[in-house]
């Protein structure tokens, strides 16, 4: 699981058009956190993680401290979650989560991406429990045992530990994200983190081949266009 999932990790900082839509995401979803949770980084987990996740991505401060400040002003900005599910091209299960002012008109966005690429859109709840939701981690290492042991001693729980290629993965319970991140952090003096996130990580993978590839990569690409939409997460394995 390791390995495929890191793979299907796709950067999407290209381009200047795609760096605009990685601070507009993030920008968003910070606000929202910061309305929702508290604007203050040490009592909202929430808003910490996301701050950190945008200093990674290399997301100007200005961007942060903007949608902080929005959050503590008081703006009437009103966005909702949606999400929605279905089966994208070569028959691989998706799941687009959305930020949104406008349901009626994210659902159409959406479902066009569906439609224009011969994909399924299904009801709430169609493919989401085929998919486990958990915190990520993946850095440099190849010793799982030490890396348990340094979760054991830390009270950390954790799903799964894999190996591979110099790389470890550790995928555990989506409430333990900080106490393993800190766990790990603590137990390895200098260790930095490829991935570190919280994300929908599939119980299977669908092999996607042959013309179904590059409406694949189409579909995508189309769903990162809508402005409502903030993750996509899949099944598919693509070709190496």
């Amino acid at each position: 699981m390791g390995r495929a999932y890191q793979n299907r990790k796709e950067s999407m900082a290209k381009t200047a058009a795609a760096k605009t839509k990685v601070y507009s995401k993030y920008g968003k979803e910070i606000y929202v956190c910061a309305k929702n949770g508290g604007a203050d980084p040490d009592g909202n987990l929430a808003l910490r993680r996301l701050i950190d996740g945008a200093k990674k991505d290399q997301v100007p401060t200005h961007v942060i401290e903007r949608a902080l400040e929005k959050a503590q002003g008081g703006a009437d900005e009103n966005y909702e979650t949606a999400r929605y599910e279905g089966f994208g091209p070569g028959n691989c299960m998706v799941i687009v989560d959305c930020l949104t002012d406008n349901g009626n008109r994210t659902y159409m966005e959406v479902g066009l991406c569906f439609k224009k690429t011969n994909s399924k859109i299904g009801s709430p709840g169609a493919v989401a429990h085929m998919f486990d939701h958990l915190s990520v981690f993946v850095f440099d290492g190849d010793d799982e045992d030490t890396v348990l042991e340094a979760l054991m001693m830390a009270d950390a729980d954790a799903n799964d530990i894999e190996v591979e290629d110099g790389k470890v993965t550790v995928f555990a319970p989506a409430n333990e994200f900080y106490n393993v991140k800190t766990a790990l952090t603590d137990a390895f003096d200098g260790i930095e983190f490829d991935v570190e996130e919280i994300s929908f990580v599939p119980q299977t993978y669908t092999a996607v081949e042959g013309d179904d590839v590059e409406v694949f990569e189409k579909f995508i690409a189309m769903l990162e266009d809508c402005d409502d939409v903030q993750n996509v997460y899949h099944n598919a394995e693509l070709p190496a």
